[in-house]
């Protein structure tokens, strides 16, 4: 519910200019812990979020340095860091907190990237951001 209402506002929030963003501790990192970096897999797979330096609250819960992972499947261009990310196959939520999931993906290459969000699902600032990974899908 919360995710379809923000997709309503999401046009406002543009239109409205940079929304507040929340500070990021410095150092912290985002990262994968699987698949690794150039894995050749078969579909479905599992990926699992390591986050250092900060912990994982769900969407909506506002607590210091905590946010919540958005997977970023394919993105060629990083989405606005002052609004909120959008919700769509390219970038998924785990909003309730989850740090691991399985996706199907097809057959080819991808590239996969972790986004923290925080209880807005807007990123932190600075961002924490993975690097991108490139995972063969057979």
């Amino acid at each position: 519910m919360r995710l379809a209402m923000l997709a309503l506002l999401l046009p406002l929030f543009a239109s409205a200019g940079p929304l507040p963003r929340t500070p990021a501790p410095t150092g912290a990192k985002l990262y994968f812990i699987s698949p690794a970096d150039g894995a050749k897999l078969k579909s479905p797979l599992t990926v699992r979020f390591g986050l250092a330096g900060m912990g994982v609250a769900p969407a909506g819960i506002v607590q210091e340095a905590t946010g919540h992972h958005h997977l970023l499947v394919d993105v060629e261009t990083l989405p606005p860091m002052d609004l909120p990310i959008p919700n769509d196959a390219r970038h998924r939520h785990f909003g309730g907190g989850q740090t691991e999931v399985t996706i199907e993906l097809p057959p080819g290459r991808h590239t996969l990237q972790l986004l923290l969000g925080d209880a807005n699902h807007i990123p932190h600032h600075p961002p924490v951001i993975s690097e991108p990974i490139t995972v063969e899908v057979e």
